[in-house]
This record gives structure tokens, C-alpha cells and sequence, in this order.
């Protein structure tokens, strides 16, 4: 599905992550964990195809990222960046008919199908009810579920999820990450940077962890979220605790 080699992420005078290969295929969910600046939006934003590696390739089910049009990759991969803008105003449910886009044709206006897409996405981040809002009403955590309503609708084969759980109170990030294991359980790809180390255990499969200075550690959720490995990431003493079949990591 997805297939980084040899791929360098880097900004003038620093490299980031350096040779990163990896292969996500379908059906897996990855958690990216480092500290501020590490590179994870980065990492997301060259997967993505928005802005170039220093060096390697990105490919999308065996093609290069840069070969795809706009529309063709907005069809199978989807981004949710750290912070949402609303350049203009419109309800909550033009909103999320964004999402619709990539699927009309040239002039094609939404259907009854794309609406009743929209209004399953609303109620699956707890945003029923909202459709008339706008947009500028909404507090931060609304808002942040907005933008993943936005990717539900738009129904890609890969999420890439920047701080999904960003602004959301602990409830909604739990529902939040539920959502996209369940795509994930039926054969999607979600790729989303965190945080939080005991969130990774719960739903990720295979871990990514980048240190900043170009080194990175993937592999099983299981043996990469190691104490050892965690403390190095963010240069400080991490715990693990056992509660409830549940790795908990604390610092």
C-alpha cells in the first residue's frame, strides 16, 4: 500500500530522518512518536506528496507519489494536519462535504449519497445536531472533529493523521482512535503521529520512531515500545505498568 526507501526528510542544515524504508501494508496502524521538531509532520507532509524528500521515494501501491494526480491520490490518501484553517465561512456540513470532493466529477454538484456520507461521519465524532452551525461557533475540540469528520467522509484507503487527538478531551480521543482502528480492522491504513506512548500500545500495530537527528526505530507496537527506547526518544526516565492487559508508560 505504502512504501518509503531510503527516504531523507530534512530542512536546510539538518536531516531529520535519513534512509527511512519501511512498507505499511493494508490492514496496519502506525504510530509515529517523537519530541518536538523530530519530524513527524514533516515525515507526513513528504508521504503525502506535499512537498519533496531530500532524497528517496514515496510510493503509493507501487508508484511513486509524484506520478499520481491531485485527485487520483485525494482518492486513496487523505491528510488531517496538527491545525485546521477556515478561510471562509460555512456551516458544519459544507464543511465536511469537502471531503466529498475527490469523489464528483468536473461541475458535479453533492447527491443524496454525499450527504447521507457527511451526516454518518457528523454522528460517528459526536456531531449530530451541528449541521446548521458554523464553522466559528465551534470550540477547539469540536472544531478538531470536524477536520476528522472531513476524512471519514472523504473515505481514503490511507489516513495520515497529524495529532489527531490534539484539543480533544480524553473520551473523544479514545473514540477518536476507535474510528480509525475500525477502518484499519477492515483492511484500511492509518499512519498517525502521537504523543502519547500508552495510546500507541492500545491501537497502533507497528510503531515509528523518529529521534531527530536522522535515527528512527519501526517495528512491532509490542518489542519498538520499549522503556529503553522511549527514555532515549524523550530524554527522560520512562516506566511501563501493567493494568488491565494494558501497557501503560509513564514518566
Amino acid at each position: 500500500m505504502l512504501r518509503c526507501e531510503s527516504l531523507e526528510v530534512g530542512i536546510p542544515g539538518r536531516v531529520l530522518v535519513s534512509e527511512l524504508d519501511l512498507t505499511v501494508p493494508r490492514g496496519s496502524f502506525v504510530a509515529v512518536l517523537g519530541t518536538n521538531g523530530a519530524g513527524k509532520s514533516l515525515t507526513l507532509h513528504t508521504l503525502a506528496g506535499l512537498r519533496p524528500a531530500s532524497s528517496g521515494m514515496v510510493r503509493i501501491d507501487g508508484r511513486a507519489v509524484d506520478e499520481w494526480t491531485r485527485r487520483e491520490l485525494a482518492l486513496r490518501l487523505s491528510l488531517l494536519p496538527q491545525a485546521s484553517e477556515d478561510p471562509f465561512p460555512s456551516t458544519v456540513l459544507e464543511a465536511v462535504l469537502v471531503g466529498r470532493h475527490p469523489h464528483l466529477g468536473f461541475w458535479e454538484w453533492e447527491g443524496e449519497g454525499d450527504l447521507d456520507i457527511a451526516k454518518a461521519a457528523l454522528a460517528a465524532v459526536d456531531l449530530s445536531g451541528f449541521e446548521d452551525r458554523a464553522v466559528e461557533s465551534l470550540s477547539g475540540g469540536e472544531r478538531r472533529r470536524l477536520a476528522i469528520a472531513g476524512v471519514l467522509a472523504q473515505d481514503p484507503a490511507i489516513c495520515l493523521l497529524d495529532e489527531p487527538t490534539n484539543h480533544l478531551d480524553p473520551n473523544h480521543q479514545i473514540d477518536a482512535l476507535a474510528l480509525f482502528r475500525s477502518r484499519v480492522d477492515r483492511g484500511g491504513t492509518v499512519i498517525a503521529t502521537l504523543h502519547d506512548a500508552t495510546l500507541a500500545a492500545r491501537y497502533a500495530d507497528q510503531v515509528l520512531l523518529l529521534f531527530g537527528d536522522g535515527s528512527w526505530i519501526y517495528g512491532d507496537a509490542r518489542e519498538a515500545l520499549r522503556t529503553d527506547h522511549l527514555a532515549r526518544l524523550y530524554r527522560t526516565p520512562v516506566h511501563e505498568l501493567a493494568f488491565e492487559g494494558r501497557r501503560i508508560f509513564v514518566t
